[in-house]
């Protein structure tokens, strides 16, 4: 079982950041929340503050979590195992975007146009309630890159 953090980070045009993936693996080709794997010995705060920036450059401050989603792993998940990912919202945040992360590209994507990117069939589902009030915790099943079933908690 592995750990990870996405982090939605919101500007004051209100915009969110997202990479347009281009890194060798299961993400290339698609635009996902910046974020990464819980390191040893981390909290997923911790992880949180340190992959943003590391991969955009910037530094967030008090990270609201917003949910924990699961991917089960039933022999033929695209991402290799069972991961648990801790997903977390931000407003607050300070420094200078980095024109190389080290993911692929970054852009500042207005909440509106989401719904239109190249991404994992279940982050249409997720994203939007992270943008709302509230905790929630969900359930995705992939068998390669097709959705089988979600549940939210």
């Amino acid at each position: 079982m592995k750990l990870g953090v996405l982090v939605y980070l919101q500007d004051k045009k209100d915009r969110l950041l997202m990479i347009h993936r281009k890194k060798e693996d299961e993400h290339k080709g698609l635009w996902l929340a910046p974020g990464g794997k819980v390191e040893s010995n981390e909290a997923p705060c911790e992880t949180a503050i340190r992959e943003m920036k590391e991969e955009t450059g910037l530094k967030i401050k008090n990270p609201e979590m917003k949910a924990v989603l699961s991917f089960p792993d039933h022999g033929d998940s695209p991402f290799g195992d069972e991961w648990h990912v801790f997903v977390f919202f931000s407003k607050k945040y300070s420094g200078n975007l980095t024109s190389n992360c080290p993911e692929g590209s970054l852009k500042w994507i207005p909440k509106v146009h989401l719904s239109e990117l190249s991404t994992w069939e279940g982050d249409y589902i997720f994203t939007p309630k992270i943008l709302e009030p509230g905790f929630f915790s969900a359930k995705f099943i992939y068998s390669g890159k097709k959705l089988l079933e979600h549940t939210i908690f």
